[in-house]
């Protein structure tokens, strides 16, 4: 944000480049509308959910997919018994 305002367009002089407090106080900073606000929130609050709630997301599809991979692993590791001819 600080970039795009371009804020070396207010630099004082002297021996040591700095900002003027009084040549930036008043700038005002872009902010989304609250319902554009609201939406982005949102959409963190499900991100967040789906990587870090146990009951669902992120570590409960590892989960499943543990005992899907368990599942087809014993299928494909459980032979049927030959009957010997006696």
């Amino acid at each position: 944000m600080l970039k795009a305002m371009d804020l070396n367009q207010y630099k004082s002089k002297g021996a040591q480049p700095g900002l003027a407090v009084g040549n930036i106080e008043n700038l005002l900073a872009p902010v989304p509308p609250l319902e554009e606000q609201q939406r982005i929130v949102d959409i963190l609050d499900r991100f967040d959910i789906m990587c870090n709630d146990i009951s669902q997301g992120l570590p409960a599809e590892i989960e499943v997919r543990n005992k899907q991979y368990e599942y087809y692993r014993d299928k494909l590791l459980d032979f049927p018994k030959l009957e010997q001819d006696a």
